[in-house]
């Protein structure tokens, strides 16, 4: 079977390096031998992503159709993460744009924050949510059909990338969304952290895989430079912060095909178990996962009170956190 080239090189060089999913359906998963872009050999045209997310992509994905409130509590809690790191480079009132939008929490806190802050969605339930109790500014609209007009002082891309046919021309469209020297924050697993088993790490959903290096050529590739990056290697989703320069550099890491191979190779479950990290992740997991169990109802409520059209008689409320 012939290969499309490598949507960061344009090589055509490719690995197989696994053959399911991690369900155990059929999923062949190639590297490229140039630059080491992890992704599906075969990349599903745009016609079998529209039926794949029209039907039952929610359900089969996250489990439900309709948000709930131990998601929605996550959510919001992931967006006040996003905005600690990335409002501190911000001015005050600044245009903000989430692609992928979901929910609407972090677009909320955002705008919660001080900022303009809006977001676009394929649709669905998870966006209904957002606009009937959020109040959130969440349009039901195609990143493609936005003008590149560098309108945004600053672009979220959150767990979408490694959805995406091709990165590229996502990437590109966004460099046209954002003015000279504004900000591109983008979060997806990171497949270079450590891992139990190679069977669990690749998902139908997940059309390209990324390391470090992968993600800070796509983007220095398409005008960004790197800013800052959040978090650790160990860390299971890259996070990391991009500034537009609006100089493009393909400079391909030659060593990184070799450092993902070697990685992937080295997959083990009981060292991955005995980690530190993996011991302190696994309690802090428990005792958040114990806190929505007994809170999230709760404070969902509160949260669509907080978030609920604003009347003649409101008053400011302060910004709600979940512990």
């Amino acid at each position: 079977m012939e290969l499309a080239p490598c949507d960061l090189c344009a090589s055509s060089e490719f690995q197989t390096i696994d053959n399911k999913d991690r369900h155990g359906q059929d999923l062949d998963t190639a590297i490229c031998t140039t630059c080491g872009l992890v992704r599906h050999a075969k990349v599903p045209t745009e016609l079998e992503l529209q039926e794949f997310y029209s039907t039952t992509y929610r359900e089969d994905y996250n489990g439900e159709r309709t948000p709930g409130p131990r998601r929605i509590m996550r959510a919001w809690n992931n967006g006040e993460r996003i905005c600690q790191q990335v409002a501190p480079l911000l001015q005050s009132n600044s245009r903000v744009l989430e692609v992928g939008a979901g929910i609407g929490c972090t677009v909320k806190v955002f705008e919660k924050a001080g900022f303009k802050a809006e977001g676009i969605d394929p649709g669905g339930e998870f966006l209904k949510f957002s606009r009937d109790k959020l109040n959130a500014n969440v349009q039901i609209t195609n990143l493609y059909d936005l003008p590149k007009q560098q309108d945004y002082d600053a672009v979220l891309l959150v767990h979408v990338i490694e959805h995406l046919r091709s990165p590229r021309e996502s990437f590109e469209h966004i460099a046209g969304l954002i003015k000279p020297g504004g900000m591109f924050y983008v979060e997806c697993p990171n497949l270079q952290a450590p891992f139990a088993r190679r069977s669990k790490l690749f998902h139908t959903a997940h059309i390209h895989n990324y390391v470090p290096a992968t993600l800070r050529m796509l983007a220095e590739s398409c005008g960004f430079r790197l800013r800052k990056r959040f978090g650790d290697d160990q860390d299971t989703n890259l996070q990391m912060l991009f500034q537009h320069s609006g100089e493009k550099q393909l400079n391909i890491d030659t060593d990184n095909y070799r450092r993902t191979v070697n990685d992937l190779d080295r997959s083990s479950p009981l060292p991955y178990h005995l980690r530190w990290r993996y011991v302190t992740d696994r309690l802090s997991k428990v005792s958040s996962y114990t806190s929505e169990h007994l809170r999230a109802k709760k404070f969902v409520a509160g949260l669509i009170q907080d978030c609920g059209a604003p009347t003649a008689d409101s008053q400011p409320r302060e910004r709600r956190r979940a512990a």
